[in-house]
């Protein structure tokens, strides 16, 4: 058997972490199987498609390396496609026109609610003969007896009794087809052979087998993955980090952070977190996606970012840090080497976002002193050791670490003091309490003019403080 899976998003909203994992284990289920991996956009719901939302899915599918090998095709395209299987239906008395009111349908529903019964179509028109020139909706003839059986392969065996369904409509009054139909014909057309989707399309999937019965194609396999969930329990909404993949772009995350994680969230190999793409391509298996729904946690991605942060190509972490540093106005060739920056900082922070405000001090003056970090290092007398200090940097030949280091000590010798009394106003001084590396190695990329500077700040802070 050739492997074909598929990503169906509907464009009417942002691609968010529930679709970007499902994507995610269908394109690693045909790359571990060599197959291929297809991409649909599902925008037959006229109304709220967008192009914006669109744009948004693809830019999301590029900037994670989801890559396609076919696509992406578009429903809208297709609805010549779509009437002729309609048709083929009709013809064959699989499907008929029905023309029952909203305001029918509206009490036939209340009826069978204060009946305590489930609400479904009562298959009023399926003797009757409308014209195609009425208008009409057209509603699949789904079998009365027997059942659906689908060997689920996360699931496990699912029956469900024919007669639980009800005749579903297949083309709306307006001529355009319903999801259900589209699913199936398009399923057929380009020779999935594995659907992996969410399981709130579970109610779906008994009704599409039979629509492919009836049209004598083949069904495929069905793997129905648990939904992510808050981590409260609740439904994944933006408060639990359930917002557009690319804002998680904006915010400073790493792609492939985020497919880690993302892969972990339902799935598991022993007790492995961190896997490269080419592990999970390896190793991914839907006979370890776990049954019950995943909860999704910003503190544990923002742990998988910083891990990536910290052993990623630092020439790869500055390509990408610069862009957040321009929006801080920062310019990185006005300053310190970036890698250098990066390396001396990168364990300090869990996003290029917050990595690039914690390294801003290496290319400008801050603004003001961290007021905690001010309050416990520029106490009385704080001025005296940063004199002190100031003097012997200022004499310094060499700015590097060696000689910075030994300016520090010699003046903690000469005032007498322990060395933090010298080197903890001397931090503050230079970076204003950001985090910060060894205070030599900060000193030497924050250079000796911007030190000096930053120091005669402090002593003139300190002094009109106390």
């Amino acid at each position: 058997m050739t492997i074909k899976t598929r990503f169906a998003p509907s464009p009417t909203g942002y691609l968010h972490v529930g679709g970007v994992r499902t994507a995610l284990f269908s394109w690693l289920f045909a790359r571990r199987h060599g197959g291929k991996f297809v991409l649909r956009i599902e925008d037959t719901d006229l109304e709220r498609s967008t192009q914006e939302s669109v744009n948004a899915i693809l830019e999301g599918m590029t900037w994670l390396g989801l890559e396609y090998d076919e696509g992406p095709f578009y429903q809208t395209h297709r609805f010549e496609r779509y009437n002729e299987v309609i048709g083929r239906l009709l013809d064959k008395g699989l499907a008929y026109r029905c023309d029952c009111s909203k305001e029918r349908l509206d009490s036939l529903r209340e009826k069978q609610m204060a009946a305590k019964q489930k609400p479904r179509y009562d298959g009023h028109c399926r003797e009757r003969h409308i014209a195609h020139d009425q208008t009409h909706v057209v509603r699949f003839l789904n079998p009365l007896d027997g059942e659906v059986v689908i060997d689920d392969l996360v699931r496990g065996q699912v029956v469900v009794a024919n007669a639980e369904l009800d005749d579903l409509v297949i083309r709306r009054s307006n001529g355009s087809p319903t999801y259900n139909l589209t699913v199936v014909v398009d399923d057929h057309d380009m020779a999935i052979s594995h659907v992996i989707r969410g399981d709130d399309h579970v109610n779906n999937t008994p009704r599409q087998i039979n629509m492919l019965h009836a049209l004598d194609w083949d069904v495929p396999q069905y793997a129905h993955v648990p939904m992510i969930l808050g981590d409260d329990g609740a439904r994944l909404s933006k408060r639990h980090g359930g917002v557009s993949v690319m804002q998680y772009l904006r915010d400073g995350y790493l792609p492939e952070a985020l497919l880690n994680y993302l892969v972990r969230l339902g799935w598991s190999h022993g007790d492995q977190e961190l896997f490269t793409v080419d592990e999970m391509i390896h190793l991914f298996d839907l006979k370890h996606v776990h049954h019950a729904p995943a909860a999704f946690s910003p503190d544990k991605l923002r742990w998988f970012n910083q891990q990536y942060l910290k052993k990623d190509d630092p020439a790869r972490i500055a390509h990408l840090l610069a862009s957040h540093l321009g929006d801080l106005e920062i310019d990185p060739s006005e300053g310190p080497d970036l890698i250098e920056v990066i390396e001396a900082q990168r364990e300090r922070a869990s996003t290029l976002v917050e990595l690039a405000e914690i390294s801003a001090f290496y290319y400008r003056d801050f603004e003001a002193y961290e007021k905690k970090a001010a309050g416990k290092a520029f106490k009385n007398g704080a001025d005296a050791a940063l004199e002190a200090v100031q003097t012997r940097l200022a004499d310094l030949v060499d700015w590097e670490r060696l000689a910075i280091q030994t300016a520090i000590a010699a003046t903690v010798e000469q005032l007498g003091v322990g060395f933090g009394k010298v080197a903890m106003p001397l931090r503050v001084a230079v970076t204003g309490g950001a985090p910060s590396p060894d205070l030599d190695l900060t000193l030497q990329l924050v250079g000796r003019n911007a030190t000096l500077r930053r120091i005669v700040r402090a002593i003139e802070h300190v002094r009109a403080s106390n």
